[in-house]
């Protein structure tokens, strides 16, 4: 072997090799590799809630990747959060490695959505949504949504779950945010019907055995938005940081989050304002809209999540900035666990154009690519009708019930050790730390591998344009169950060649 007119040794020319390998394997998918890995959306029979309609009962998933995968791995979404959540890091993960299936997950509320009425909307009748939203079903029709707690959560997951091992034994869960803190109390939950206190529960019906990993994305137990609460309040309603939350005795009136923040219709003129965002990104937003001034498309579907102008901790991540915006500090996210001030946009500096958007090549989200991803016929970036039972039972489970009043019902029992393997990846402006997995591990005694996305806010964790989170993820997977029988050559590089 011959190189500028010297002679390579063997082991110098594998040493090439190796160097060209590693090269090609930081290759990032491109863009048309994305939006070419496949993906259907599955609805299966979930558990049988008394009350609840036969074909609200479900479990379903919107699955990326292949019918005959090595690994499977089963992501939650967060608070008010659905399957769309994960579509850019889905893609993401099966284009490295083809090896490995991403399904994602809706919680069966989702059921509940008008999403014909998105996907059949026009131009002008977004207009129409992103004003006046579509109408929520009233809340004296889903009274059967107070029995869609953890239990019920958790169940539909596992049905899921199960049918994932007829294909692989390599099946992992995880999810991000509240998706993270569920996916800790999957793991300690005792499925048996045996009532509490009564012989211990075979190894099969606990829920960590029946994974072979976890994957925590800028959330953990015992580190959630569901503040921890008492007995009484969890029986008789509390307020916590984000307003009043009713107890299991109140859930008939209040049976789905509907507060002034966040509700059903409003859910509606989000995805209808980031459709218009998608097609028509500079053109005027719809007078009357989510924003109170004039402004493009793209702004008005941004400026509520962009870390600097959103209200909510939780709820920001990183494009960009508004620009011909007349702004003021803005101390309420502070008061509601925000790490810096934010900033009110009042509305144009110069009225004679509206406020635009201009994207931040160093932010960690591309902004036509979020708005572009938050609807698409499989599935929605959010959940409209998020169950309080839910939020209810996560403030009260924390990390584990046993020795509480909740453990009957709530059967989080962490008796054993939860010795499946985690990971977890906090944002680094986000609403977790390493230490809270640390914490969260050393507590089960679970082995735990932690990392840092440096420069993103809590959102950027499932959407950023970097494939660093899916790449960890991978690495980690690939720990456990060893190379996968597709190569990252195998997929997406070879169709960037």
């Amino acid at each position: 072997m011959f190189f500028s007119g010297r002679t390579f040794s063997r082991s110098a020319a594998a040493l090439v090799l190796g160097a060209l390998s590693l090269a090609q394997a930081q290759v990032s998918p491109t863009e048309a590799a994305l939006d070419a890995v496949p993906a259907v959306r599955a609805v299966r029979p979930g558990e049988a809630v008394p009350g609840t309609p036969a074909d609200l009962n479900a479990s379903i998933t919107v699955r990326y990747g292949s019918a005959t995968p090595n690994a499977v791995l089963l992501l939650m979404p967060g608070f008010l959060g659905g399957a769309g959540s994960f579509d850019r890091l889905a893609r993401q993960i099966v284009s490295l490695d083809a090896g490995v299936a991403v399904w994602a997950v809706d919680r069966r509320s989702n059921l509940l959505e008008s999403g014909a009425a998105i996907a059949n909307a026009d131009p002008a009748e977004l207009v129409r949504i992103v004003q006046q939203g579509i109408p929520a079903r009233p809340a004296s029709s889903l009274t059967f949504m107070k029995n869609w707690g953890l239990d019920t959560t958790l169940r539909d997951w596992r049905e899921a779950v199960r049918e994932a091992h007829t294909l692989t034994p390599n099946v992992f869960i995880g999810g991000h945010s509240l998706g993270g803190t569920l996916t800790g109390l999957y793991a300690g939950y005792d499925f048996g019907n045996a009532p509490y206190g009564a012989a211990p529960t075979p190894d099969d019906q606990i829920g960590f055995k029946g994974v072979r990993g976890l994957l925590m994305l800028d959330g953990a137990p015992g580190n959630t938005t569901s503040d921890p609460i008492s007995w009484d309040q969890y029986q008789n309603g509390s307020v916590g940081r984000l307003g009043y939350v009713p107890g299991v005795n109140r859930l008939d009136e209040i049976p789905y989050v509907n507060s002034l923040i966040f509700n059903p219709t409003y859910a509606s003129r989000a995805v209808a304002q980031a459709r218009l965002a998608t097609t028509a990104p500079d053109a005027l937003a719809p007078a009357g809209g989510l924003v109170p001034y004039a402004a493009t498309n793209l702004a008005a579907g941004l400026s509520q999540l962009e870390r600097q102008y959103s209200l909510l901790p939780f709820l920001t991540l990183r494009t960009g900035e508004a620009t011909n915006a007349a702004a003021i500090p803005n101390p309420l996210p502070r008061l509601l666990g925000a790490a810096e001030n934010s900033q009110f946009v009042l509305g144009p500096a110069d009225p004679s154009h509206p406020v635009g958007w201009v994207a931040d090549a160093d932010a960690a989200t591309d902004p036509l690519d979020f708005v572009g991803r938050f609807w698409n016929p499989l599935s929605d970036y959010a959940e409209w009708y998020f169950p309080m039972r839910l939020s209810v039972d996560v403030g009260a489970a924390q990390l584990d019930t046993v020795g509480t009043p909740y453990a009957t019902t709530l059967r989080v029992w962490h008796t054993r050790a939860v010795s499946t393997p985690i990971l977890g990846i906090s944002a680094q402006n986000g609403i977790t730390t390493e230490n809270d997995y640390r914490h969260f591990a050393a507590f089960t005694r679970a082995a735990v591998t932690t990392h840092t996305l440096p420069g993103a806010s809590h959102l950027d964790i499932t959407v950023a344009k970097s494939d660093q989170v899916a790449r960890w993820t991978l690495d980690w997977l690939r720990g456990i169950t060893g190379p996968s029988q597709s190569s990252p050559t195998d997929s997406a590089l070879l169709r960037q060649n």
